[in-house]
């Protein structure tokens, strides 16, 4: 990638700062890795596995890109959005290059096995990832919604990615039809219990590991899972966390303290803590199904299951 999209792209992914060359930061490249370690634990070279692990990354990246745009976020990974340093057209231009590669990269030399069903999936993915994306953008405007609502949006937003890649991963592996399932509804049990723990931590924090401002998700109104959780408790706390969320933001943080507690009393901490552990479980016994089946590498479910342990119990 050439020119200013190319330098929007290399700030993303954290090779660069502000357009010179920097100490790599970037995310946790929790997506590749699943795709590669799926790719293993089916029998295949994770080499193979590459294009897939490629493409979900750019993936990810660009949807951050386009997130961080429309909700306006100033900070991505302690620093300064790509948007803020190159403006929000070069941002979206950029992610809008990455699309693109990232469908010629799944379709190069390493995977032409199984281009045509690996491309129909990331298509199919995408399609989720903007259906949530359009929720979460019409929920902005919703006093409150229901919970089922929310949790269709982290399905679409951040499940469907995650579960594409351990699909992809699945099949540059080589993996038959069953296994190939197996492993992408490991992922969707794995991507929702990755955001629900994201949504703990958008209020609950440490801003000096996440590298966003305690009480973020609270200070933009987000209609996230603890909170909505919280508001359908059907308790006095709940009730009066939605009345004062449908008032304008305290410029403070004793406000916003106050919005955390009352999302704690009414029960939504508790409530996203444990549906979190509950796709976790999930997850595992998905696992299991595919460690009890032929064709399974130990050691690579092994290695799946500490993916799974990592993302439930992460802190940033």
């Amino acid at each position: 990638m050439d020119g200013a999209v190319g330098q929007v792209a290399a700030y993303q992914f954290g090779w660069t700062r502000d357009g010179s060359p920097h100490r790599r930061h970037g995310g946790k490249n929790v997506r590749a890795a699943l795709a590669l370690t799926c790719a293993r634990a089916v029998g295949g070279d994770p080499q193979r596995a590459v294009p897939a692990a490629v493409a979900v990354e750019m993936v990810h990246n660009l949807s951050l890109l386009y997130d961080d745009v429309l909700d306006g976020d100033a900070l991505r990974r302690h620093r300064a959005s790509a948007w803020e340093v190159f403006g929000p057209g070069a941002a979206t231009r950029s992610a809008d290059a990455l699309l693109m590669l990232a469908f010629e990269v799944l379709a190069g030399p390493d995977g032409e096995a199984v281009a045509g069903e690996a491309s129909a999936a990331l298509l199919d993915t995408l399609i989720q990832l903007a259906v949530g994306e359009s929720l979460d953008v019409l929920f902005e405007a919703a006093p409150r919604i229901e919970l089922s609502e929310c949790l269709e949006m982290v399905s679409g937003k951040t499940a469907s990615l995650i579960s594409c890649a351990c699909r992809l991963g699945a099949l540059h592996g080589g993996a038959g039809p069953a296994q190939v399932e197996t492993l992408a509804a490991f992922g969707h049990d794995l991507g929702m219990a990755f955001q629900l723990v994201d949504d703990l931590l958008g209020i609950w924090g440490d801003e000096a590991v996440t590298g966003k401002p305690v009480f973020a998700d609270l200070r933009a109104r987000k209609l996230s899972v603890p909170v909505v959780a919280a508001m359908a408790s059907n308790t006095a706390a709940g009730e009066e966390l939605a009345r004062r969320y449908a008032l304008p933001a305290d410029p403070g943080r004793v406000g916003e303290a106050e919005l955390a507690r009352l999302v704690e009393e009414a029960g939504g901490r508790r409530w996203t803590v444990d549906r979190a552990a509950e796709h976790a479980d999930g997850a595992r016994r998905r696992l299991r199904s595919l460690a009890d089946g032929p064709g399974a590498v130990p050691g690579a479910v092994a290695d799946l299951d500490a993916l799974c342990e990592l993302i439930v119990n992460r802190s940033y």
